[in-house]
């Protein structure tokens, strides 16, 4: 008797599976409920759009950096003190202010690589100017990335990133060594910074825990970045200009 029982909820086991198995992710959608159908619509437009939105401003960003640096190497504004001080003198104290502002947008708002925004502090203020402020302007829009990650979650990264990226590191979570991980990609050149500080605002981790990571891990990324780019500009004008 119990092997028959046995047996004959095995066979519904099965049954159950095959009916599942049937629900493609093309039809899935038929057994949502109306409204919360129409809100996954809405949020795919959205984010369709905000993606669409980021590209176009990358391009012309990218366009105008190098426009920047062409106009930068005819008047002569990276080669020359005197240039470069009639360059920035309209905008007077306030020069370093804006940079930084810029270098924590470019973080909060990841249009650009952030090699361009390393190497505009180096061409406009001087490696060891550059350096401060490219390290303020990071640091500070790292912590507001973060801040923004805690109060909206998962939804600003999928807005934000691609979903290579997000399957790449969204395993970093589930893994109770997350903030060794994170420390480790922070001191490390070579990380998806920007996207690392959203997914940490993500976790348990605390603002200041992850305040002190930043402030200890940038210096030596960006050091190496602002210097290695100074010394790559400088060579690029010594064999091309």
């Amino acid at each position: 008797m119990n092997e028959k029982a046995k047996h004959k909820g095995e066979m519904v086991t099965e049954e159950l599976k095959s009916k599942l198995a049937c629900i493609t992710e093309s039809n899935y959608k038929k057994f949502i409920p109306k409204k919360q159908k129409k809100k996954i619509i809405v949020n795919e437009l959205v984010r369709r759009r905000i993606k669409i939105l980021m590209n176009v401003l990358t391009i012309f960003s990218i366009i105008g950096c190098i426009l920047f640096i062409i106009y930068g190497l005819r008047t002569g504004i990276f080669t020359s003190e005197v240039a470069l001080k009639e360059f920035l003198m309209p905008f007077g104290v306030w020069a370093p202010v804006v940079f930084i502002v810029f270098q924590a947008i470019q973080v909060v708002f990841p249009i650009l690589p952030g090699g361009i925004g390393l190497l505009g502090g180096v061409l406009l203020f001087g490696p060891v100017g550059g350096f401060i402020l490219n390290y303020i302007g990071i640091c500070l829009g790292s912590i507001a990335a973060f801040a923004i990650a805690k109060q909206c979650g998962h939804k600003v990264i999928q807005l934000f990133f691609s979903k290579k990226m997000q399957d790449k590191y969204m395993k970093w979570i589930a893994s109770k060594k997350f903030d060794t991980l994170f420390t480790i990609a922070i001191f490390a050149p070579v990380a998806p910074d920007d996207f690392l500080c959203y997914l940490a605002g993500t976790t348990k981790m605390t603002y200041l825990k992850f305040t002190s990571i930043i402030l200890l891990g940038k210096p030596l990324a960006i050091a190496i970045y602002t210097f290695g780019l100074d010394w790559s500009f400088n060579q690029f004008i010594e064999w091309f200009v």
